[in-house]
């Protein structure tokens, strides 16, 4: 079940996750699921041995209980978030709202709910991993514009003023989904799908943060935006973009 090796080891051909999950009988049972579903596991029992495995091994994907003892979910969520880009999949004993708010406005890209199961498991993390190619919105556009917000979707760049702004790769993909419609409405229904590659059955909670959070990052005033639009009852739109 463990993955073979650390930096500098053999060529992996599998998938590795990195699974955070304190109690050992769940992290046994999900970690042989995931080995049969075709991914390499590295197990960690809490939020300090997560730390340091992250630094240790390169990994794909990590699957993140909230719920930890000593350095909780949150927390460890925070700290890979800030020291970079790696996806983040958190694991919630329930589908509390506020317990999944708090998830992934600490960063994480996703969310699962117990009791689970591998199958869907695995296809969000195979669908989490698919994010890393460029938009199809975007497939012949070198630049997008929209107010003082320069997209460059092929360098994966985003600059604000003409200085460089920070943007996880979900928020990426947000922005450019919905620069690239022209200041069209893009439904919640087609940013779950384009962005998040998977079918969400109405919970839009996961698509609302990301939108507050990405405007943190590119509004002049977050709580009056004028870039990144909601239409209530349908979706929404960016500011019509801005001739070049």
């Amino acid at each position: 079940m463990a993955a073979d090796g650390g930096p500098g080891g053999p060529v992996r051909e599998r998938p590795r996750i990195l699974l955070v999950e304190d109690d050992p009988r769940i992290r046994d049972a999900l970690g042989l699921a995931l080995d049969d579903e075709g991914f390499d596991v590295v197990p960690a029992p809490s939020g300090e041995q997560a730390m340091v495995l992250a630094e240790q091994y390169l990994v794909d994907v990590v699957l993140l209980d909230l719920m930890l003892p000593g350095l909780d979910g949150l927390s460890v969520c925070r700290l890979l978030r800030s020291a970079g880009d790696l996806p983040i999949i958190i694991i919630t004993a329930r589908s509390d709202t506020a317990d999944v708010i708090a998830g992934l406005e600490a960063g994480a890209d996703d969310y699962v709910t117990k009791p689970l199961v591998a199958a869907e498991l695995a296809a969000r993390i195979r669908a989490l991993r698919r994010r890393r190619r460029r938009p199809d919105a975007v497939a012949s556009v070198s630049c997008l514009r929209i107010g003082e917000v320069e997209i460059l979707p092929e360098e994966g760049v985003v600059r604000r003023a003409g200085t460089e702004v920070h943007l996880t790769r979900t928020e990426f993909r947000l922005l450019v989904e919905l620069a690239a419609a022209g200041g069209r409405i893009v439904t919640r229904e087609e940013l779950l799908q384009r962005v998040w590659g998977y079918d969400y059955y109405g919970d839009t909670r996961l698509l609302d943060v990301h939108v507050r959070r990405l405007r943190r990052k590119i509004e002049a005033n977050p709580d009056d935006p004028c870039l990144v639009l909601t239409v209530r009852g349908a979706g929404y739109k960016s500011a019509p973009p801005t001739p070049r």
